[in-house]
């Protein structure tokens, strides 16, 4: 928590230093009150001096006025640097998570980065803020009211001997069991967030499938565990209070009693008993305030670790240290000899593939599902690196390009077609940050896009729902091509993306491609023999392993498995 603060404040250095500062000035107002009072109680008013009353409460006016200002003060310095650090930390964090591979994606899960990004910066921000004023202000407050307490009457602050102890070991316990609970809070909190995640991109699928109730069950059961933890760690609070209470009232009834008795005795002045009793109410809130701190401390250092870890974790796919080779060359693609596994995974999902493609081929793979066709494309742009071998583009091994290089060079079409929130046009700049609009409309017309653009009455001005959902699945998917297109790459990888166009539409997107694409090469997965027949070289992939590698014709007189595929698809299709 505190190597966050230190690390991520330094613009707000000056807010956290002067915060703490007048803090410390509005704890004083509030000491100096209580004995003001007893002044009045004890010598003016017996005295029937009005002057001093006066005076003595237009002090008091201005110590309250000095208390506020500072405690205004104070709060706006604390909140700065508190929400300043959580902005910085949140930046942070997400700047390092645009930096970690797929795989490492996958190892911390979107759901617990959400959390992390929100959630946990929320809560470092909070307890910064409460480190800069509550932590601050409770210590000094107490230490304060305890020296005042003993100058007013030592032998009955004595009753602190007692009651402070019983009070630090309450709140050291509950610090320890707090721990463990917050933890396991934060963890169902990533478990809820996954539930949601996932639910709302996938509606339409739970709508279509009538699930709502099955998932608003499954919800509620992630729900309740978060329920079920904060339960308990609010329990502790619960557990803590009636502890403090019965301390508080306990010394209050023996600062009556006691001191009660030396009033009766004339020892101590009806004024000095109001005093101190306000010093002990003083000292027992600055203890509760203390317990909950260090609850909300537990809490933060919590999320901090959480949030920690994140910055703590190196990408594992970088540019070399000296920045690497700065230009791909051409679109030549080789793999040798290489192997890749999914982190966690037993066996290979790619085993001993080998293949040389020539700049400009155009390349269809094919394959069963689960025969690892896109983890094979996504080695290309580095997006997954080789557990073992080589993948070269333009001769050199990928991992000693600038990684920056290497992704410019290669336009990626996923399976799942993403579109973001904003217009068209905005969208498809992601390709091209710089494309006028005629280039966009070009790409748009060699994706066989723009026959549906140019019927929206605002073009490319048209407005895209988040993840395109206002956009049918065949008419994102040539969008995405069209964006890949603007990046003017020299290797284009399809991953199965004219899957939701009809025949017709994927033909004249193959044909605009052979004739503007001729120096790019080309990867097309596809499900449809028809989409790669007109492939300079087809792969077709079983269990993580290329099992045979030709043209449409080689593979259909000499391939078993291209021989079955093709029966099923064309000659089925004749058949109905």
């Amino acid at each position: 928590m505190f190597q966050l603060m230190g690390r991520y404040m330094r613009q707000y250095k000056w807010y956290a230093i002067f915060s703490p500062i007048m803090m410390v000035l509005e704890v004083l107002a509030d000491v100096l009150a209580p004995f003001l009072m007893a002044i009045i109680v004890d010598q003016a008013i017996p005295a029937r001096d009005s002057n001093q009353v006066v005076r003595l409460g237009l002090i008091m006016v201005g110590v309250a006025l000095w208390g506020l200002i500072s405690g205004a003060v104070s709060a706006f310095m604390g909140s700065t640097a508190g929400f300043g650090l959580g902005a910085n930390v949140r930046d942070a964090v997400f700047k390092k998570v645009q930096g970690f591979s797929f795989q490492q994606l996958d190892k911390f899960s979107v759901p617990s980065l959400i959390t992390r990004l929100t959630n946990d910066c929320t809560m470092v921000s909070m307890v910064t803020m409460m480190t800069l004023r509550m932590a601050i202000r409770s210590p000094v407050m107490m230490v304060l009211a305890i020296f005042m307490a003993f100058t007013i009457n030592a032998r009955l602050a004595l009753i602190f001997a007692v009651s402070l102890p019983v009070l630090a070991v309450t709140i050291v316990v509950v610090m320890l069991m707090a721990k463990s609970r917050f933890r396991l809070m934060q963890k169902n909190v990533d478990r809820v967030n996954g539930v949601i995640e996932e639910d709302l991109t996938s509606i339409r699928v739970i709508k279509s499938f009538v699930r709502e109730e099955y998932e608003t069950g499954r919800f509620g059961q992630r729900n309740d565990d978060v329920r079920d933890t904060m339960i308990k760690a609010g329990n502790l609070i619960i557990a803590i209070m009636p502890i403090m209470n019965l301390v508080v009232y306990a010394s209050m009834i023996a600062i009556f009693w006691f001191g009660g008795l030396q009033v009766m005795e004339g020892t101590m002045g009806p004024g000095q008993i109001m005093s101190f009793i306000s010093y002990c109410m003083q000292i027992m809130m600055s203890l509760m305030m203390l317990s909950m701190y260090f609850l909300q401390l537990t809490r933060g250092n919590t999320s901090a670790e959480r949030i920690q870890e994140i910055l703590d974790t190196e990408a594992d796919l970088h540019s070399p240290a000296d920045g690497g080779i700065g230009e791909v060359v051409d679109g030549s693609v080789e793999f040798a000899d290489v192997d890749f596994r999914y982190a966690g995974n037993s066996g290979d999902s790619l085993q001993d593939v080998t293949f040389s493609i020539k700049s400009g081929e155009t390349v269809g793979i094919i394959g069963s599902t689960g025969s690892a066709k896109s983890t094979l494309v996504q080695l290309i742009p580095r997006l997954y690196d080789s557990t073992r071998g080589e993948v070269k583009v333009g001769g050199v091994d990928v991992r000693d390009y600038n990684l920056e290089t290497l992704r410019n060079a290669v336009a990626f079409v996923l399976q799942k077609n993403t579109l973001f929130s904003g217009t068209l046009r905005e969208n498809m700049q992601w390709g091209d940050a710089t494309a006028s609009d005629e280039e966009i409309i070009e790409a748009m017309r060699q994706a066989q896009a723009w026959e549906f653009v140019s019927q929206l009455p605002e073009g490319l001005d048209s407005w895209v729902e988040q993840g395109g959902s206002n956009f049918s699945g065949g008419q994102k998917q040539r969008l995405t091509i069209a964006r890949a297109l603007l990046k003017k790459p020299k290797i284009l990888i399809l991953d199965d993306s004219t899957s939701a166009v009809d025949t017709g539409t994927d033909a004249k997107i193959r044909k605009s491609f052979a004739e503007h694409l001729s120096e790019v090469t080309t990867f097309i997965i596809a499900q449809r023999i028809n989409s790669i027949q007109g492939a300079d070289r087809i792969l077709v992939m079983d269990e993580g392993k290329i099992t045979a590698m030709g043209t449409h014709a080689e593979l259909l007189a000499g391939n078993e498995v291209y021989q079955d595929l093709y029966e099923t698809q064309v000659k089925g299709a004749i058949a109905q």
